[in-house]
This record gives C-alpha cells, sequence and structure tokens, in this order.
C-alpha cells in the first residue's frame, strides 16, 4: 500500500514530537491505535455481521400529549 523509507519515518516522527511533544506523543499513539482498531473491528462486522438480529422498534406517528399543561 505505502512504502516509507527509514528517512520518512524519521522525519515523520520528528515532526510528530515537535507538534504534540514528548507528554502528548504517547497519548496521541494510544488514541491512533484505539480508532484503528475500531474500524477494523467495524469495517470486519459489515463483511461478516453477527447472528444476532437487529430489532427496530417503528416509532408511532402521532406525537404524545404533554403531561403538563
Amino acid at each position: 500500500m505505502f512504502s516509507f523509507s527509514m528517512p520518512e519515518l524519521v522525519l515523520i516522527l520528528v515532526i510528530a514530537l515537535v507538534v504534540f511533544g514528548p507528554g502528548k506523543l504517547p497519548e496521541v499513539g494510544k488514541a491512533i491505535g484505539k480508532g484503528i482498531q475500531e474500524f477494523r473491528r467495524a469495517s470486519t462486522d459489515i463483511v461478516n455481521p453477527k447472528d444476532e438480529p437487529v430489532k427496530v422498534e417503528a416509532k408511532p406517528d402521532s406525537k404524545q400529549p404533554d403531561e403538563k399543561k
């Protein structure tokens, strides 16, 4: 998909370090990892849905009257 050489990866890491700082960089990496994990899980569920049927309740057309009038 993408092909990065070592100098390109080092440049990206240095830019990330300058932008986010050394304190926030682990948090940003963790958030990106969780996001990728959720994306993979969601795409897998779309391709191979679980056996559980999804229940959808129909909303009534008329609005319910307010109790306090």
